[in-house]
Order: structure tokens, then C-alpha cells, then sequence
């Protein structure tokens, strides 16, 4: 499967899609000492939000995708030189909404989670 949103964002910024399917998407972030907020290597977590924001348009894969809305939370800390492997699973659809549930690991361990309501627009919305 061919991916057909965000297709101009930058992957070492939110990471690179490692996998595609129907209604799923992985994505891979590798953390850089750049994200970093502190001397001990803490990770921002808007590093780690873009990264499952990323995953969730990708699960939807539509050019016109959009977020509406999220919920998530923080589960444990990510460090300077972890890969964080995003899981997004599309959950439900009604006409233009779909909502999207997203997981992201380093190496086993659940350090995100979140809710993201999406919407499938007929345009672009700048346009």
C-alpha cells in the first residue's frame, strides 16, 4: 500500500512510516539529542505527539485528512536515543470522522497513548 498523506513532513522530525495497511499504519521515530529539554536527555513529548499524530493521518491515508481533536496521555519517558514505534489503528467511521487509536513503544515498553479524531475533508483545507 502506497502512502497519500503528508507526504512532505519531515521524518526526523516525526518520524518515517515503517508500515501500511488498511486502516493501520506504524510509524518510526529515532529521538535526537535536538528533542531533548534537559542534561539528563528527557524527550519533549510534542516530539512524541507528532510521531503518533503522524501514525494516526497515516492510518487514514488521505491527502485531505485533518485532526479534529485528541486525547492521550504520557505513560513513561522517553530518552535521548530511543526509537519510538508508533501503532495506529483506524476504530471507527462515520462519514467524514474517523477515529484513530495510536500506541507507541520503546522496545516493549508503552510510553503513549492517545485518542485522535480525524476528519476526511473534500479539499484541502487551505484551499
Amino acid at each position: 500500500m502506497q502512502l497519500n498523506t503528508h507526504l512532505n513532513i519531515d521524518s526526523s522530525l516525526c518520524g518515517k512510516v515503517t508500515r501500511i495497511e488498511e486502516g493501520y499504519a506504524e510509524v518510526l521515530l529515532h529521538t535526537t539529542q535536538q528533542m531533548s529539554v534537559d542534561a539528563a536527555g528527557l524527550v519533549h513529548g510534542g516530539f512524541i505527539f507528532g510521531a503518533a499524530d503522524y501514525a494516526a493521518m497515516s492510518a487514514v491515508n488521505d491527502p485531505y485528512v485533518v485532526l479534529g481533536a485528541s486525547s492521550c496521555k504520557f505513560t513513561a519517558p522517553v530518552r535521548v536515543g530511543d526509537a519510538v514505534l508508533c501503532k495506529a489503528c483506524v476504530v471507527s467511521k462515520k462519514g467524514k470522522k474517523q477515529e484513530v487509536n495510536v500506541r507507541a513503544f520503546v522496545d516493549e515498553k508503552a510510553v503513549f497513548e492517545g485518542s485522535f479524531t480525524t476528519f476526511v475533508l473534500e479539499k484541502h483545507v487551505l484551499g
